[in-house]
């Protein structure tokens, strides 16, 4: 320990000297200032001798060394807590920045196919089609790449609404107005930055066509009217909004059906045929196959006539045989059908009666020139003869007027010609859908059947016996009481009408590779076709 008489003495000499910072040396009297350097003199031999004292005892406390160690370690860390939040913010921001970038890169944007289109062509390109049929009217946004020099179908979106646009024969604008809601199903899956290099088309069907030209060109200038006005989407250049032609519905649901099965521009030429029922025509367009076909030997060909059509596709021709039906859509079988037994009944004198194709308790009142029939449906007591169950088609089949004269043979009916479908078409897919579809699925007919197969449903539905059925099947059939109708006018068409045998195979679906095969994909494709829309 340091020497306390030592530290002692320092102390008290220094308490009772008074500190120089206090002292005014300018007022010092000749005696204060010799004391003054006397008490300065004893203070510096007081530490000297404090000073070597410490050092004899080997304890006085050496200079205080600035701590190098520890301020390194503090450094160290202080480097690595600025290491660490410099990158974490960068890191913080860099992810930030892709989680912005990824937001940015809307995946309507994008293809699952390719990052790089083909050369001049967008990545991706969208289509707006809108079916206005006799029932309702569809909307289907098309999504398009061009991985490769051909559009390749992405994506579709379909959503529909009823009634259609010939419902508001008297009010023009209230029809343009009742595509408001599928034009907003556009404006939600095409992106913004697409919306104005997006076409638009509406094509009417066979509803306007029986509508009448001047009523039915009402309805089309006005939504051609409010879809230039109210939405960015661009209207095609020939024709946005139009009654199409039957031959160009029938055309486009061939191209459709054949593009998703893939047998475009194929050497072998297996195109299936295509069959769209719809609610006021029904189409048949197929590709017939003669044995000798060719300009050498001058064999069977397709005869000259407006039911011929030329296309190209992928490098190879084809020469196609199609036909449209005006008023042998379903609906519009319905109608003649209803109206042909009301006619037969005024004729006889009577006012009403019951009828096999009609379920029991069934009751509508028709209309005719001379009086008001009801058309009513069997009684359950008469329920009991299979021959009765075939009743129903037996009357139906009278519709096609098979006896109509035939200008150039063959014809399928009402005088219509037509390639033999067994000589001709006797193994290729051929695929009808539309109501077709619409009537089979439900009561869980296979999506292939044979003729036969339908016969056996037909006669059975017309059965009116529920019992029969699954609750399920029940509730369709009770809810549409117009089943047995129906399901023998498809039978009799493709039977009695067009020619299939009934061992013949069908396909009927509403969906391949899951989009659509009625006509709009087909009359997309030819949009996409005639003009570059996104460059």
């Amino acid at each position: 320990m340091p020497n306390k008489t030592l530290q002692r003495r320092y102390t008290q000499s220094r308490e009772q000297t008074p500190s120089s910072s206090t002292v005014d040396n300018s007022s010092e009297s000749p005696i204060q200032k010799q004391q003054s350097e006397s008490i300065e003199l004893t203070d510096a031999r007081m530490f000297s001798e404090t000073t070597e004292a410490y050092n004899a005892l080997g304890q006085y406390p050496k200079p205080r060394r600035f701590p190098l160690k520890a301020l390194l370690r503090l450094a160290a860390i202080v480097i690595c807590l600025c290491t660490l939040g410099y990158f974490g913010i960068a890191t913080l921001r860099s992810s930030s920045l892709g989680a912005s970038r990824v937001e940015t890169l809307d995946p309507r944007l994008l293809s699952v196919h390719c990052d790089v289109p083909h050369q001049g062509k967008p990545l991706i390109q969208y289509v707006l089609m809108i079916d206005a049929g006799s029932t309702g009217s569809r909307i289907h946004v098309y999504k398009f790449n061009y991985c490769k020099q051909s559009p390749e179908l992405e994506d579709e979106v379909f959503e529909q609404i009823k009634p259609g646009l010939s419902s508001y024969k008297d009010d023009a604008e209230g029809a343009a107005r009742s595509l408001d809601s599928l034009m907003q199903v556009g404006m939600k899956h095409v992106p913004k930055s697409l919306r104005a290099c997006t076409p638009v088309a509406v094509k009417a069907t066979a509803g306007l066509r029986k509508l009448g030209a001047e009523k039915s060109e009402l309805i089309l200038r006005a939504v051609e009217r409010r879809l230039s006005s109210n939405y960015p989407f661009k209207l095609i250049p020939e024709s946005p909004v139009e009654v199409m032609d039957g031959k160009d519905e029938g055309i486009y649901a061939w191209i459709t059906v054949n593009y998703l099965l893939n047998t475009l521009g194929k050497e072998e030429h297996k195109t299936a045929a295509t069959f769209d029922l719809g609610g006021g025509s029904t189409q048949i367009v197929f590709e017939p196959q003669f044995e000798r076909w060719n300009n050498q030997t001058h064999g069977p060909q397709l005869a000259p006539g407006e039911h011929r059509y030329e296309m190209s596709y992928g490098g190879q021709e084809y020469t196609l045989y199609q036909h449209s039906y005006l008023g042998f859509g379903l609906m519009e079988a319905r109608k003649a059908f209803k109206t042909k037994i009301a006619q037969e009944l005024a004729s006889s004198g009577k006012f009403s009666a019951e009828h096999p194709c009609f379920p029991p308790g069934f009751r509508e009142e028709v209309s005719t020139d001379k009086s008001q029939i009801t058309i009513k449906g069997l009684v359950k007591q008469s329920l009991n003869s299979k021959n009765q169950q075939d009743q129903c088609y037996q009357e139906v089949r009278k519709l096609f007027n098979k006896n109509a004269p035939c200008q150039v043979a063959p014809c399928s009916f009402d005088g219509v010609y037509q390639p033999e479908l067994s000589s001709t078409f006797a193994s290729n897919p051929f695929y009808i859908f539309s109501y077709f579809y619409d009537r089979t699925y439900p009561l869980h007919l296979r999506s292939e059947f044979s003729l036969q197969d339908l016969k056996q449903l037909t006669q059975k539905v017309c059965s009116f016996d529920l019992d029969l059925f699954s609750k399920e099947e029940q509730d369709e059939i009770t809810a549409e009481n117009h089943y047995c109708l129906d399901l023998s006018f498809q039978y009799a068409l493709l039977v009695d009408g067009v020619g299939m045998s009934q061992n013949r195979t069908v396909r009927s679906t509403r969906k391949i590779d899951g989009a659509e095969t009625g006509w709009c994909l087909g009359a997309s494709l030819a949009i996409l076709d005639e003009h570059n829309y996104c460059k």
